[in-house]
């Protein structure tokens, strides 16, 4: 079985994808496109020699890259901001361990203990009612009602 060169940069692009799939770097996808463009500009005959399927790969890939990444990479930052713990903004929780003014303590929330820090890095004393102002990650930050 003889591939041409076109079957052979559309293998090239659909194997960048999948790699790309379990990477973070977000980088193969640009690969990937300059892959399978190159494969269609092959197949309808405008890049008929190998050399020219490699220089329109090159710079289709870095064209996007270096178009697309910012924006691809901020579109991933937003998209996982929004599914953070937003749904406790304005809820009150009990403390459980001191906050410290410049470290963890421990607060007691829906059936559950949660790593807390103080929004105005104030020592929060055991025993004290705090609001819940906003999560920076597993971390809920606090501030005393």
């Amino acid at each position: 079985m003889d591939l041409s060169l076109p079957q052979i940069w559309l293998i090239v692009g659909l194997i960048m994808l999948l790699v790309e799939l379990v990477s973070v770097l977000l980088v193969f996808v640009f690969f990937a496109i300059g892959a399978l463009f190159t494969a269609l500009l092959a197949s309808i005959g405008l890049l008929p020699t190998i050399e020219s399927q490699l220089i329109a790969f090159s710079v289709i890939s870095l064209v996007s890259l270096f178009v697309l990444r910012k924006h691809a990479k901020r579109l991933l930052d937003n998209r996982g901001k929004h599914h953070e713990y937003n749904e406790f903004v304005g809820e009150t929780a009990l403390v459980i361990r001191d906050i410290p003014n410049n470290g963890h303590g421990k607060i007691y929330y829906r059936g559950a203990e949660w790593k807390a820090k103080s929004l105005t890095n104030t020592v929060i004393i055991a025993g004290s009612k705090v609001v819940i102002r906003r999560a920076d990650g597993i971390v809920l930050i606090v501030e005393e009602s």
